[in-house]
């Protein structure tokens, strides 16, 4: 596989993502569903903005793992939240986590009206190898 970022700019690389990335020789495309901080038993969280954001990261990773891929091949990472003020006064942990594994992705947040239940951030990734 090989992958290509495109940014005609800098200004994005602050915000921890990257215009536009080009995969080419692909082996395999893993499209994950929108990751919360739902738990094992299925329940959803009513914990503050900041643990679910952790929580969320975790499953996401867990399905990647799962599916036998890894996290730096991310490609594509929608966020939704119910909230943009609160999210982006935790949005360092995003953005640690991305520098963790070394993630160049093209990304969109969008605030939406609700979430699932009590949920109030979701995480939509395209993973390849």
């Amino acid at each position: 596989m090989q992958k290509r970022t495109i940014n005609p700019w800098q200004w994005q690389n602050q915000r921890s993502y990257v215009q536009a990335v080009e995969v080419k020789n692909v082996e395999s495309t893993l499209y994950i569903s929108g990751q919360t901080a739902i738990d094992n038993n299925g329940i959803s969280s009513a914990a503050d903005m900041k643990s679910q954001i952790v929580h969320s990261l975790q499953n996401l990773e867990k399905v990647i793992y799962e599916a036998g891929y890894e996290c730096k091949n991310i490609v594509r990472l929608n966020i939704y939240t119910t909230s943009s003020e609160d999210f982006f006064a935790n949005f360092d942990i995003i953005q640690n986590w991305i520098s963790k594994h070394e993630i160049e992705q093209a990304s969109t947040v969008l605030e939406v009206k609700s979430l699932f239940e009590t949920l109030t951030v979701e995480l939509e990734a395209t993973v390849v190898k």
